[in-house]
């Protein structure tokens, strides 16, 4: 039977036995902090929001978990930021086992990569990379918690928000200061500010993005086209947003220096990317800085990166295409390159497929959770099939039937929704005889 799945019902299958570990682990008495166990829809919450890199949680990640439960959280971040294919490649060139055809196929679709060629050095690289960034982010930020924390707490701090901001999975331990206070005690401390962005950043670019850049350095007019959209719509979404965040969230930010608003403001646009770390509270967002949190993490990141979303090219290409049709231009031209039709496709899909099922599940919500504001679950919703984490507050507070929908959220907005769609219909049927066309009146 696993021999008949398509690589889409395999990352999807391969995914749910991951999920399925972790929960099973973190049921453990030894994973919870007082000893005795987490409980089902706990341990499973919490194993889908670390393994789909997400960051909502209903329990305290230092309070609710022991150091073996953090230790849990912490495998299941890497192995979901990174890919279980990508882990399972590395033990195959570790052991010196033969990477076959269907093995790079399925690099290709995990990675999302545009060729099959040079998928597995582009494994070792990405592996590569990893260590590298995040082993110097983890050094960093052990300049700023070894002092405060001692040495052993301070190392393994450094280990653990490096690993999850680069995996934009936003899991934090703070709550050895404040449980759920994320990194709202650093909102002015540059070191710990720029250290996560960075990482937030440079995971949630691509891993194509990466090889291109190592590849061709700073000759910017060598870069795929792919790799140019990223960079223009990452500098856009983070100038203009910080912009707009430090507008919309003047009355929160007035309390601070100009230093902790300029940071608080790139932080509050970087973070929804899709991290989910927070450094001013997020139940005092005004309406308009909620919708701005909102629309960026629908955007989210880049394709083949840690992060979620319906990504940044998809957002490119579907803005390109309204701007091409209203100047009744025939193709979507951009850096003297046309992009090719299969892409508008599934970029219109891919978008019209999130945000079906983040409004059917806000509107479901919303039915469910009627003491809630509306602006709380969307933010929530949106958080989950975003993958980002950001939350009002409410994840501990819903029923158990809007948890498991976050759930779900979750698991789709890692493999990814349209992934999840085709997972079942993978199947093309093409045909034989095409039906004779008729116009409809649109708009």
């Amino acid at each position: 039977m696993i021999q008949r799945l398509s690589r889409v019902q395999t990352i999807a299958l391969g995914f749910l036995l991951i999920i399925a570990a972790g929960t099973v682990l973190l049921m453990l008495p030894i994973a919870s902090k007082d000893g005795g166990s987490a409980g089902f829809l706990n341990a499973f919450f919490t194993a889908t929001s670390s393994t789909c890199v997400t960051g909502l949680v209903v329990v305290d990640t230092y309070t609710g978990w022991s150091l073996f439960g953090q230790a849990v959280i912490l495998l299941l971040i890497q192995i979901g930021g990174l890919g279980f294919i990508t882990i399972g490649v590395c033990f195959s060139i570790f052991l010196k086992r033969r990477i076959g055809l269907k093995e790079r196929n399925l690099i290709q679709e995990s990675m999302n990569t545009l060729q099959i060629g040079g998928a597995v050095r582009l494994v070792i690289k990405i592996v590569r990379y990893t260590l590298v960034f995040e082993g110097v982010g983890a050094l960093l930020l052990m300049i700023r918690f070894i002092p405060q924390f001692g040495i052993a707490e301070g190392i393994w701090y450094g280990v653990f928000h490096s690993v999850s901001a680069f995996c934009n999975a936003g899991f934090d331990l703070m709550g050895k200061i404040e449980p759920y206070s994320s990194l709202m005690l650093y909102y002015d401390d540059v070191l710990v500010n720029l250290v996560i962005m960075a990482l937030i950043i440079i995971g949630g670019i691509g891993f194509i993005v990466w090889d291109d850049i190592s590849r061709f350095k700073w000759h910017v007019k060598r870069y795929m086209l792919h790799t140019k959209i990223v960079l223009l719509m990452t500098v856009v979404l983070i100038v203009g947003g910080s912009l707009c965040f430090c507008l919309f969230e003047y009355e929160n930010l007035a309390m601070y220096d100009a230093k902790g608003q300029i940071l608080a403001s790139v932080f509050g646009a970087v973070t929804p990317r899709t991290a989910g770390f927070n450094t001013i509270d997020t139940a005092a967002y005004s309406e308009a800085g909620r919708m701005l949190t909102v629309a960026l993490m629908f955007i989210g990141g880049s394709p083949g990166s840690t992060a979620g979303g319906i990504k940044t090219t998809t957002m490119m290409v579907i803005l390109l295409y309204v701007w091409s049709t209203l100047r009744n231009q025939s193709g979507l031209n951009i850096f003297g390159r046309r992009m090719d039709e299969d892409c508008i496709k599934k970029a219109a899909t891919v978008f019209f497929i999130n945000l079906l099922l983040a409004v059917s599940c806000s509107l479901a919500m919303a039915g469910l959770e009627k003491s809630l504001p509306l602006s709380d679950i969307m933010m929530e919703v949106f958080s989950a099939i975003g993958t980002v984490g950001i939350s009002t507050g409410i994840t501990r507070e819903v029923c158990v039937a809007s948890k498991y929908m976050l759930i779900f959220l979750m698991y789709c907005g890692r493999i990814g929704s349209m992934s999840f769609a085709l997972s079942f219909t993978e199947k093309r049927h093409n045909a034989s005889v095409k039906l004779p066309i008729e116009r409809i009146t649109i708009g």
